[in-house]
């Protein structure tokens, strides 16, 4: 508490130069919102990059754009203008950004959903149906790179493996760089007859780490902060039409299972099929899907008695996902722009679904999505899937389905209901869970923002205890933001399309800080300076402490978009069973364990040709010490080109017999980019103690739009000594996406 008494002190001597800067206002009403109108092509417009179509000049441009980064609400110190146009199949955008250097102008990365902090970068959002709160961004940089995102909640949930059909070129300038898109309106839902859509823009000039809009948002949150968004005039009665995909895909694999001599081969046909219902529904039909191109999950160094966490990766399970999430508000959009799943508990969790608990791949026969909004601000989400008998487990039959309803200014509630039912009778079978609950999600004066959810579970042996809530208050801001809240899950709740760790236990939580940006610290290279305090408590339902953890950290956000952190983290903890940190040593016994870690980390400039990364950890864990050191070092000779190389190690003494132990992960991470549409990527990791290395390579060509063909290579490898056969496999997988 020293710490964090110390670092609100010397935040607050900093408090009025802060805020001397101009602030952009952070609620807008349709009479201060900016126009832009569309007008109708009267000559076809080629797409090549370059604004030479009469329309252009014809066409009003959106001007004026106004810093977030680095002083809000003031002129954006480069010009941009942008326009916007259509005929009877798409909506076209055009832009010209003007830049005194155009020799500076940064490219980081030309991949499919490129990463736009690290780079010049273009972006636009369409809100289709005017509600301020959901919509579609399509961003791309100077070399043409593409980038699609859907956004729901004003980004309290955002998906950026959504894809679109649309085409976008660039060419640079002497006097900067130009764009032209072009997105066809049957890849967007909307209401039929809406001759206006909310939109906005973004520039970033990477150089300057400049971030800047047409329509102004605070810099404490994003371009998807679609209330504040700007207006599209002039559409016309367009129409989306039936848009049907048929997405068939043929898979080839031959396997060798590690220490195996032979092969097995394997030859795989499916389908996915997406089709536009009613105005505004979308139908996805998925038919014995296969994953076989999903990256590796990165391996960790798990020093917690708890699983681990990993991320859906998988297609078909993130597209719409943002629909299904029901939980926390996301906080501090400028630097993340989803929220952290909350490992306490994700109340849908799709990675459930076709992974066994052990990593290992169940088949899904089948499944089906429907998304979409009806006219009245309802939004509608259902899923159903079933998974196929494997090495004994049995199949299942699951489903999830989900509204919610805009209430209000960025407002909504909702309902969940989830099913899982083992479809096999016997000791294995009559087996079942139930999830039911309500949500809210509210913007009450102030801007300030309240989450909250209660539900309940049914599962066959069990009556109470089946239940959890959560409620909390956030408030975001330039110069101070805070969290703070409750949740509880009952001695008996189970859900098993969810991720939790704990049940039986009630969590209080705090996550509390400044921002202040002293114009002495700017001289000197630091932006901002960010004091802050993030408090966990749980006890049990009998209100004895379990386990409590508090980070006190100090950040410093430099000028060219590094940062640098001091913190000091106390830790408790009381474990009821044994349990192994380390294979290789003692379990560690029950009982209440006190401890304190000392953290440095930092990462410098990532738009640069190199850069790195490091945590360095030291101080206590458990009954002992520990001194752990996580580091990377990224070279990026250009931006078709990346390397990688990061260390993962934990060196601790704990009080056991076998009280020593040191685990180690190496990892190397690779990509190349041909162009736009033919990228390489290799993963391979390394576990020292096992003499384990994993290898993943993946090639990817993108065809035509939605079609990829892919080639996978995968390798399991011991160098013990002992002559065991690495287990290795090849995939061969191509997909053709055919419209109608």
């Amino acid at each position: 508490m020293r710490v964090l008494r110390a670092s609100l002190l010397l935040a607050g001597l900093f408090v009025t130069p802060a805020l001397l800067s101009a602030q952009v206002s952070d609620t807008r009403t349709d009479a201060q919102r900016a126009h832009l109108r569309a007008i109708p092509v009267t000559e076809p417009i080629r797409l090549d990059g370059v604004l030479d179509e009469a329309i252009w000049g014809t066409a009003e441009p959106a001007t004026g754009f106004v810093q977030a980064e680095p002083q809000e609400g003031q002129p954006s110190s480069e010009r941009s203008e942008v326009r916007v146009a259509f005929d009877g199949d798409n909506l076209y955008i055009g832009a010209m950004l003007f830049d005194g250097d155009p020799d500076a102008l940064v490219v980081t990365d030309i991949k499919k959903d490129f990463a736009e902090t690290t780079q010049d970068a273009f972006s636009v959002i369409l809100d289709t149906f005017r509600d301020r709160r959901n919509g579609y961004v399509f961003s791309t940089n100077p070399e043409g790179a593409r980038a699609d995102q859907q956004v729901a909640s004003e980004g309290r949930e955002i998906n950026a493996s959504w894809d679109a059909v649309w085409r976008v070129r660039t060419a640079r300038t002497p006097d900067g760089w130009s764009v032209e898109m072009e997105i066809p309106f049957r890849a967007l839902r909307f209401e039929e007859g809406m001759e206006t859509w909310g939109i906005n823009f973004s520039r970033r000039i990477r150089r300057k780490n400049e971030l800047a809009y047409w329509s102004p948002v605070p810099r404490s949150y994003a371009l998807t902060r679609l209330s504040l968004a700007g207006d599209l005039d002039g559409l016309p009665d367009a129409s989306a039409g039936r848009d049907l995909r048929i997405k068939p895909y043929v898979m080839g694999a031959a396997v060798r299972n590690t220490g195996s001599v032979d092969y097995d081969s394997r030859r795989e046909v499916g389908l996915d099929i997406k089709a536009r219902v009613l105005d505004a529904f979308t139908l996805d039909v998925t038919v014995n899907p296969d994953f076989a191109q999903v990256e590796a999950d990165v391996q960790q160094v798990n020093l917690t008695q708890f699983s681990q966490f990993f991320p859906e990766k998988r297609e078909f399970f993130l597209e719409n996902s943002g629909l299904f999430y029901v939980g926390d508000a996301a906080r501090n959009n400028r630097v993340v722009a989803v929220p952290t799943p909350d490992e306490d508990l994700l109340l849908f969790f799709s990675r459930r679904v076709g992974v066994a608990d052990d990593g290992r791949a169940v088949p899904i026969q089948a499944g089906a999505r429907l998304t979409g909004r009806l006219s009245t601000g309802t939004n509608i989400g259902a899923i159903v899937m079933r998974t196929d008998d494997v090495s004994g487990l049995p199949g299942s039959d699951y489903g999830v389905f989900r509204v919610r309803q805009n209430i209000f200014a960025g407002s909504d509630i909702g309902g969940i209901v989830m099913t899982r039912d083992v479809r096999e009778t016997g000791p294995l079978g009559d087996d079942y869970n139930r999830v039911y609950g309500a949500d809210a999600n509210l913007r009450l004066p102030g801007n300030i923002d309240w989450s909250t959810y209660l539900v309940g579970t049914e599962s066959p042996g069990f009556d109470d205890g089946q239940y959890a809530w959560r409620s909390s208050l956030n408030r975001e801001g330039n110069f101070a933001h805070i969290k703070f809240g409750a949740m509880e899950l009952g001695e008996n709740f189970r859900d098993d399309l969810g991720f939790f760790r704990r049940t039986g236990a009630r969590k209080y939580f705090v996550d509390f800080g400044l921002r202040p940006r002293p114009q002495s610290f700017q001289k000197a290279g630091v932006r901002e300076m960010h004091p802050h305090i993030v408090w966990d408590f749980y006890e049990d339902l009998q209100g004895r402490m379990v386990a409590k953890k508090l980070h006190s950290g100090y950040t410093f956000f430099m000028n060219d978009g590094g940062f640098w952190e001091v913190s000091v983290n106390p830790a408790s903890e009381r474990i009821e069973a044994p349990f192994r940190i380390s294979g290789d040593i003692d379990p560690i016994p029950s009982g209440s364990y006190n401890w304190v870690e000392y953290q440095l980390r930092g990462n410098t400039d990532p738009s640069q040709a190199v850069s790195g990364g490091f945590t360095a950890i030291t101080g206590g864990l458990w009954s002992g010490k520990q001194r752990t050191v996580n580091a990377s070092l990224t070279l990026r000779p250009s931006y078709k080109f990346f390397l990688e190389a990061s260390l993962q190690r934990t060196h601790a003494e704990l009080d056991l017999p076998d009280d020593e132990f040191t685990r180690t992960f190496w990892t190397f991470r690779t990509n190349y980019s041909f162009n736009t549409n033919m990228f390489i990527d290799g993963l391979v990791q390394y576990d020292p103690s096992s003499k384990r290395m994993n290898t993943n390579v993946r090639f990817n060509l993108i065809h035509r739009p939605l079609s990829d063909i892919f080639v996978v290579f995968n390798e399991q490898r011991f160098n013990t000594g002992e002559a065991i056969s690495p287990g290795r496999g090849l995939t061969i997988k191509g997909t053709y996406m055919m419209a109608f």
